[in-house]
């Protein structure tokens, strides 16, 4: 073998272990990163969001919860129903991340509202998210301070 294809078939050799070493990096800090649940339900309902489809629903109760520890944040649920392909869901949705449908959803109980449900499994619903609310009036989800 000359020097010169010595050369190559290191260069190529010391590529693919560069390649590989890179490539079992990433694989590993995907397998260690965990998303928190606070996260996973903020995906959950912009998800619902972008693909789910508008119904009506009566707001039921405000579930109002009871003090929690330090470390937790306690959680505010909306309960409401509605009815999908003649089949009536009762469902709740914490609303703890959203301050503003918080404050307008105690003045809201027993009214109609919009909802959107994923029509795969039609109990995965939201009555609201970051970008899009069912509750009449109400214009924002965002607090005002964290206004883009």
């Amino acid at each position: 073998m000359n020097p010169r294809s010595v050369i190559l078939v290191g260069a190529a050799g010391a590529t693919a272990a560069s390649v590989t070493a890179v490539w079992g990096w990433r694989r590993f800090l995907r397998w260690t990163r965990q998303k928190d649940p606070e996260e996973i339900e903020r995906l959950r309902r912009l998800d619902v969001n972008r693909r789910g489809r508008i119904t009506t629903a009566e707001i039921i109760d405000l579930v109002e919860p009871e003090e929690a520890g330090a470390r937790t944040r306690p959680p505010y649920m909306i309960v409401y129903k509605y009815e999908v392909a003649g089949v009536t869901y009762e469902v709740s949705q914490d609303v703890s991340a959203l301050p503003v449908v918080l404050a307008a959803s105690r003045s809201l109980a027993h009214e109609s509202t919009s909802i959107k449900y994923d029509p795969r499994s039609p109990t995965n619903s939201i009555i609201a998210c970051e970008e899009w609310n069912g509750m009449a009036g109400l214009k924002r989800t965002a607090p005002v301070d964290q206004a883009p």
